[in-house]
């Protein structure tokens, strides 16, 4: 991996911009893409998910290196190393360290580090001067549920989250079903007008919700009822957010993300899972990293390219063996082996 990081760190110095396309056939040598800060920004144009649907595009701030065969960005949720005890800074500076492009920080670790006196204005700049955005933050509002006083303390609770992304740089914020994992057949015409009025609370402070598909959920585990309340939502300051063990354990096919237009989303979470045990018995903490598992990534990788997504790929582990290892270690190796597993879907 050393002279693919040294390839990595030259191209990072020959930017280009570059318009994707919301869909075309993987070419034999893909155009690459290499992303230093090169996340969209808030006001860049968003689209429910149906790929025949609405006029999702890639952000301007993408960036390509014809010589660099990795379309995609890389990104580190700080899941992945939370069992070391860092504190969000060092999460940061190690993830800056290792040669991530973007963080993925989780509210509750922002909310304690404003609660400790620190600053969210030093924060963002000491991320910036890092060279790193912040790629999303991943937040647990429960804007979805029935109840309408739990529902409005979710709302609340998604303001604060969405002001805490905003002061750091970001624009965009998780909208997991919280709230409803326990709940089945959920009306989902009714999530789908909860939805828009979390995209609109979300348009007046700059960030936008990622509707995202939590496999072990009752609620919004399948592609096709993410896709369907994304759409029917039909507020354009929409976003979705998948994971390739989320897509598994949830039963999703991928053959149903020809169906979505990858400009819809510009976060996709990263990860490997076994065989062994069963999908019903799998749970987060067996993830692994990429390419030390079962899950099709080739498959999945080349399929997203396909249908335009041009974004980060963000590294979301729960490992508990990781998490007895030295962060810089598990950090450094979850990128080597999304970019080996990167690598080698586009060869």
């Amino acid at each position: 991996m050393a002279m693919v990081g040294s390839a990595f760190a030259a191209a990072a110095a020959r930017m280009h911009g570059m318009e994707s396309q919301a869909e075309e056939p993987v070419p034999s040598r893909p155009r690459p893409a290499s992303h230093t800060q090169g996340l969209p920004s808030a006001d860049s144009p968003n689209s429910p998910a149906a790929s025949g649907g609405g006029a999702a595009t890639q952000p301007a701030e993408l960036q390509t290196d014809p010589k660099l065969p990795e379309p995609f960005g890389y990104c580190l949720n700080t899941s992945t190393i939370r069992g070391q005890g860092l504190s969000l800074i060092e999460e940061i500076e190690l993830a800056a360290r290792v040669g991530y492009q973007a963080v993925e920080p989780w509210s509750q670790e922002i909310e304690k580090y404003v609660a400790e006196g620190g600053s969210l204005s030093d924060l963002a700049k000491r991320i910036a001067d890092l060279g790193l955005s912040v790629a999303g933050v991943i937040g647990f509002a429960e804007w979805i549920v029935d109840d309408d006083e739990r529902r409005a303390r979710g709302l609340e609770r998604a303001r604060r989250d969405m002001e805490f992304t905003a002061a750091l740089g970001g624009s965009r914020l998780a909208a997991p079903p919280a709230g409803v994992v326990d709940v089945s057949n959920m009306d989902l015409a009714a999530a789908a007008r909860r939805l828009a009025d979390l995209a609109a609370l979300g348009e007046s402070l700059g960030v936008t919700p990622q509707l995202e598909l939590w496999g072990f959920s009752r609620t919004l585990s399948r592609l096709g009822e993410l896709a369907y309340v994304a759409a029917e939502c039909a507020h354009p300051n929409v976003l979705l957010l998948l994971d390739c063990y989320h897509l598994h354990k949830g039963g999703s096919q991928l053959a149903g993300l020809h169906r979505l237009n990858g400009a819809a989303m510009h976060v996709f979470h990263m990860n490997d899972y076994p065989a062994q045990p069963e999908r019903a018995e799998l749970t987060d903490a067996h993830r692994v990293y990429p390419g030390d598992g079962a899950a099709p990534l080739s498959e999945l990788l080349r399929t997203l390219y396909q249908i335009g997504f041009r974004g980060v790929l963000s590294l979301e582990l729960f490992n508990r063996e990781y998490w007895q290892q030295p962060a810089p270690i598990v950090a450094r190796t979850g990128l080597e082996r999304t970019r080996e597993a990167v690598l080698k879907a586009f060869s």
